[in-house]
This record gives structure tokens, sequence and C-alpha cells, in this order.
């Protein structure tokens, strides 16, 4: 009861009533209840700023962007679909170094969970390509392979060294290898 009864808990809620009687006057021929938030619209979406006045206006450096950098994926700038070539068949695997010393002894306290895995070999099957057709781009986070007759653009699950990969083509088997380094940071596994 303290609370209710104190001066300034008092004068907020008589501050309250003088406002909402004032918007009843107003409105005497209309019925129609009002609500303090304004209208969803869709330009109301995303990051908001509350200026003084209670209104909200949406935060943007410059007028003409639409959306800033952080929002856009890395690798949508590879996105194409409108492209008809299909999309081959690949796998996605891990691969780390052991010694006797983990498989043994646990010493380093690697364990069978991709988190220990140095790291990623992906294999894609490409039937009726010549190696001199393939052509193969990598970025942090994105492998972007492209052929006469097929397309492939594939988020990695890890952010890998671009600049040091190998890929070799196994004609017999027509299946490109391509094995990445995985980039992390140190933690209690990774911390050599």
């Amino acid at each position: 009861m303290d609370s209710v009864s104190s001066g300034s808990s008092l004068q907020f809620l008589s501050k309250l009533l003088h406002d909402a009687q004032e918007d009843d006057d107003d409105d005497d021929d209309e019925h129609v209840p009002h609500c303090s938030v304004s209208t969803m619209t869709p330009g109301s979406i995303g990051p908001v700023k509350k200026e003084a006045t209670g209104t909200f206006q949406v935060k943007s450096e410059n007028m003409k962007t639409i959306w800033s950098a952080e929002e856009v994926p890395e690798g949508s700038e590879f996105d194409d679909t409108w492209d008809p070539r299909e999309q081959p068949e690949y796998q996605i695997l891990f691969k780390q170094c052991v010694g006797t010393e983990d498989v043994f002894f646990g010493m380093s306290r690697k364990d069978p969970s991709t988190a220990c895995c140095e790291d990623v070999v992906i294999k894609i099957k490409l039937p009726e390509t010549r190696y001199s057709d393939i052509t193969l781009d990598i970025q942090d986070k994105v492998l972007d392979l492209r052929t006469p007759k097929k397309k492939l653009l594939l988020h990695l699950p890890y952010h890998v060294d671009s600049k040091n990969g190998k890929a070799r083509f196994l004609s017999e088997e027509e299946t490109l290898e391509v094995t990445l380094r995985v980039s992390r940071k140190f933690d209690f596994i990774n911390f050599v």
C-alpha cells in the first residue's frame, strides 16, 4: 500500500488519467479505441531508435542504403537463382591428425567430434567433366564451383583458410576433392 500512496506515484497516476481525459474530449464523435503504440508498417521492421518525443525512427547512416553490410550473409553475391545448371552430389568430411598419444593415452584432449578436426574435405561428383572445365573459388566461408553442366554454391560449416587449400581431380572416380584447413580461434581443445 505504501507504493500507491507515495507522492510521485500519485502524481504519475494523475498525469496518466488527465492525458486519457484529454484524448476522450478530442474524439467525442468517434468511438474508436486508441492505442499508445503506433501502427506497424513495413518501414518499422528492423533496428529502431527511440527519440525523446516517443516516436520511433529507423536507424540509417545513409538514407540510400537498404541494409548494412553485416545483414548480408557472406557468399550471397554468388547466388544465382536463374542458373539452369544442376547441383552436383557432394559430401563434406572432417579430418584430424591423431597419433598414438591421442588414440591410446588421450593426452591431447581430442575427441572424434568436428570441434577437434583440423581439415574439411569436400568431395564433389562431377561426371563427364574435364579438369580444365572446372572453375573453383573459395572464400572464408563459401565454396563456389562452376562447370559447363554443374554449379555448386556451398556455405561451409566453419571458417577456412582460403589461401592454403588443396584440390585434386580424381579422373577415374570423376570426383573433385577439396581439402581446406579450418581456421579456428584457440580454445581449450584447439590450443596448438
